[in-house]
């Protein structure tokens, strides 16, 4: 069952009113089990119970309003103890609220008219507390609240398309919701941010209100909100009371709506607390003229008997746990001047078994305090803002005595129209009872204004402006040459006070939007009323589901200019080492940062693509667009298109003539690479007969390890079974194509021509290396004979020689045997005659 957020739930109706048992609320609350309750079914029977629980059931929704149960002692009992509850949070909060209406006196918004120490004495205000506070809601309002929009989304769990596309309705649905269907939204952040800035806290109600048929965040100053002083957190506080008003009007129109009890409540009596009196009087008009009834609505804890949780009536196991005696969540409305209570309603959702507390107040907070509210600006440097008044006052005081003085003068001196000021110019007549004008005048010796008193003016003020976080940044100490991560410091040290209040409003905007999300999912069509410029149209609720709402400021940098210096730091950093940066990303975020409308279209980066036509892709890769490829489509024919757009012979000489043709080829190569993986993905989910998880999606380990066994498997299919395709492909194609018959017949001719010349090169190398056996043996032979020549002729020489020596010694023998021959026919003579 869902539940009304405005608690707006009108009383079902009563028993008959001839039943002696109904004719009152408090006999039905406390029935006893003998008496019995008859409902009238849809089909015409009846069903009859007994018991206070079936009553309470057959009587009363969940979102009814209980008063209209309960008796009017009860009533007025639980209207005395929470009133006096709600005045002593109210006792509690006393010295900051004191502090907070003294601080409204040096505001300075209204000039003052003074009559002491004379009539017409200055009556001006230090502009310093003033200044602070425009200034932080000036800033914080530009921060918080962008032209575009306050809201950002952030994906819950991992990121995907549908994700991505979801967040972007979704920011899309409540920036229109926050700018254009809720009008009062952004004037009544501005009047929050100006109150947050001067009391230390503000709030925001969050609700659904059915008088307007949306969700409203309306401003409550923080005088309107009573929580106990020592309370930590509104979410944890064991009482919130809001301090309401309503005209007579408004509050005819609730009781006959049944929002509240049709009681008699007589004229108004205005409650206001002297904060409200001190803002009245410094906006100009009279608070006395407020006729609207004061009406205490109290978020509280309590026990109220009879009334508990539509699961009551279930017994519990644990026997000593009485469920009945603990404090529930209840929302109490109690009109103040009469002490009667208008309205009690249970204040958890139907069916929560925790019954947790649903909460729809946000609290802002400029600097956390001592107590539960915060300190704002008026308790930081009202002191020194009420100082500076005084001083200014004294020194305007002063130039005013020194340009216009007074004296004393003689009883007996007489001036024609003394009782007016001498204007300049101007010459008066004067009657001298004796001796000369000066013995009987006698100025009063008043100063210049005191050069001390304008130091000390500049030093409060200068001290007051740096402890209010408004103080200015020092250009001119600054080197233009400076690095930036040295400006970068310096607007960090200025800025960060400023800073810690700018994170603490982020948070509290953060919470504000999860309770407006909330509302606006639950009471959101299912459709979208008009064409999301991103996905297709979807249930919104389902959208909300998936994302959380952040506000748009960045807690870590609170300053366009501190924003812009970071940037300006990551890409000088981007230029020693670009290979590890993504640029488009970053100066997209720079042109978002310096607030460039339309940075997608500007810069598209990777997540941008839409599933598009190849042809399409091919023009995208020629302008120099990222393009992408999708699981779902046809790869081979995006991969075919492709293919034949690289092979095209004017395409190429096109491209071949432009600079960027080595970054297009490389990002054409890369885009089929990316259809050639999903057809390879497409391929090895067939082989397993299963649908593969997500790319890049972390598995348990024991799924990782036996899907990756299975891969193997279907991997290795895969690749034998396109290896016989292939070759079954290259066989059918040597087939049937003449023209690779005849490639293959001239193959043939240059593989035998080929052949006969490696033969005839082989046998010529056969011949050359006998040519070279022959010669070397032919050298061989003639070394041999010429060493056999060698020897015969040293033999014959040999034998000349042996030759020649015995000659000489058969010459020298015949000489001897001549030369005795001679000597014995000497010897003998007549021999030889004889």
């Amino acid at each position: 069952m869902a539940i009304d957020k405005s608690y707006n739930s009108a009383p079902l109706g009563m028993l008959d009113e001839d039943d002696e048992e109904s004719t009152t609320m408090l006999d039905i609350t406390i029935a006893t089990e003998e008496d019995p309750v008859v409902v009238e079914l849809d089909d015409g029977g009846v069903e009859v119970s007994f018991g206070e629980a079936a009553m309470d059931k057959a009587l009363m929704a969940f979102g009814d309003n209980l008063a209209d149960y309960m008796g009017d002692s009860e009533l007025d009992e639980l209207a005395t103890e929470l009133i006096g509850l709600v005045e002593a949070d109210i006792e509690s909060r006393k010295d900051w609220a004191d502090t907070f209406a003294k601080g409204m006196d040096v505001l300075g918004m209204k000039y003052e008219e003074r009559s002491t120490p004379w009539q017409g004495a200055c009556g001006v205000h230090s502009t310093v507390l003033a200044e602070a506070a425009i200034r932080f809601q000036a800033e914080t309002m530009s921060e918080t609240f962008p032209a575009a929009g306050p809201v950002r989304v952030k994906v819950l769990g991992e990121e995907t398309k549908d994700k991505q596309d979801a967040a972007e309705r979704v920011k899309a649905d409540m920036n229109y919701e926050l700018t254009e269907v809720m009008v009062e939204y952004r004037p009544e952040h501005e009047r929050m941010l100006y109150s947050l800035g001067l009391a230390g806290s503000a709030f925001k109600k969050v609700y659904y209100d059915p008088a307007i048929g949306r969700q409203v965040a309306i401003y409550i100053p923080a005088e309107d909100i009573i929580v106990p002083y020592g309370a930590s957190h509104i979410n944890s506080a064991e009482r919130v009371t809001h301090v309401m008003r309503k005209t007579q009007n408004e509050m005819a129109k609730l009781q006959a709506k049944g929002f509240y009890r049709d009681i008699e409540l007589g004229d108004p009596e205005p409650f206001h607390t002297d904060i409200e009196e001190r803002k009245a009087e410094e906006d100009g008009y009279s608070i006395t003229e407020d006729d609207r009834y004061a009406l205490y609505e109290v978020h509280a804890d309590l026990v109220i008997d009879g009334f508990g949780s539509s699961d009551d009536d279930e017994e519990d196991d644990d026997e000593d746990y009485d469920k009945q005696e603990l404090a529930r969540p209840y929302i109490v409305t109690i009109e103040r001047g009469t002490s009667k209570v208008l309205a009690i309603r249970r204040n958890w959702e139907d069916g929560d078994v925790l019954e947790l507390k649903r909460q729809h107040f946000v609290h802002y907070v400029y600097v956390p305090g001592f107590g539960f509210y915060g300190l704002g600006l008026i308790h930081i440097i009202g002191g020194y803002a009420r100082a500076g008044t005084s001083l200014i006052r004294q020194l305007v005081d002063a130039g005013t005595l020194s340009n216009l003085p007074g004296g004393l003068k003689s009883r007996g001196l007489r001036i024609k129209g003394d009782d007016t000021p001498i204007e300049p110019g101007e010459w008066k007549d004067v009657d001298v009872p004796s001796g000369s004008i000066r013995d009987n005048i006698m100025p009063l010796p008043y100063k210049e204004p005191s050069q001390t008193l304008l130091a000390l003016l500049n030093q409060i003020t200068t001290e007051g402006r740096r402890l209010g976080a408004i103080s200015d940044m020092n250009i001119s100490d600054m080197s233009a040459n400076a690095p930036v991560g040295t400006t970068l410091a310096l607007l960090e040290r200025t800025l960060k006070p400023m800073a810690a209040v700018q994170a603490r409003v982020h948070y509290a905007m953060k919470q504000e939007f999860k309770l407006l999300k909330e509302i606006i999912a639950e009471y959101a069509p299912m459709e979208y009323s008009y064409k999301p410029t991103r996905g297709a149209v979807t249930a919104r609720q389902s959208d909300y589901a998936m994302v959380d709402v952040i506000p748009v400021s960045d807690p870590n940098s609170s300053t366009m200019a501190q924003r812009v210096v970071q940037y300006q730091a990551a890409l000088q950093m981007a230029k020693d080492a670009p290979q590890i940066y993504d640029l488009r990303i970053l100066h997209r975020q720079m042109l978002e940062v310096i607030g460039i409308k339309n940075s997608d279209k500007i810069i598209p980066i990777e997540g941008d693509e839409l599933p598009v036509d190849p042809i399409s892709e091919n023009m995208n890769i020629l302008t120099g667009k990222p393009v992408r490829a999708f699981l779902h489509q046809d790869a081979d024919a995006h991969i075919a298109v492709h293919t034949t757009f690289m092979q095209d012979p004017m395409v190429a000489q096109t491209i071949g003539q432009n600079p960027m043709a080595q970054q297009m080829m490389a990002a054409l190569q890369a885009h089929i690479a990316e259809h050639l993986a999903f057809k390879y993905r497409k391929e090895i989910e067939q082989k397993l007969g299963v649908t593969l998880p997500p790319p890049n999606e972390p598995l348990p380990e024991g799924i990782e390890v036996t899907l990756s066994k299975l891969m193997a498997d279907a991997a290795t299919q895969n690749t034998a079974a396109n290896k016989q395709q292939a070759q079954a492909k290259q066989a059918e194609q040597k087939a049937q194509d003449p023209v690779m018959q005849l490639q293959q017949r001239d193959q043939q001719v240059k593989e035998a021509e080929a052949k006969r010349k490696a033969d005839k090169d082989r046998t010529d190398a056969q011949i050359a290396e006998a040519k070279l056996a022959l010669e070397g043996q032919e050298q061989q032979r003639k070394a041999t004979k010429d060493a056999a020549d060698a020897e015969i002729a040293k033999q014959r020489l040999m034998l000349d020689a042996k030759e020649a020596g015995d000659q000489m010694a058969l010459a020298k023998q015949q000489a001897i045997q001549a030369a005795q021959t001679r000597a014995t026919g000497q010897n003998f003579p007549n021999n030889r005659n004889r």
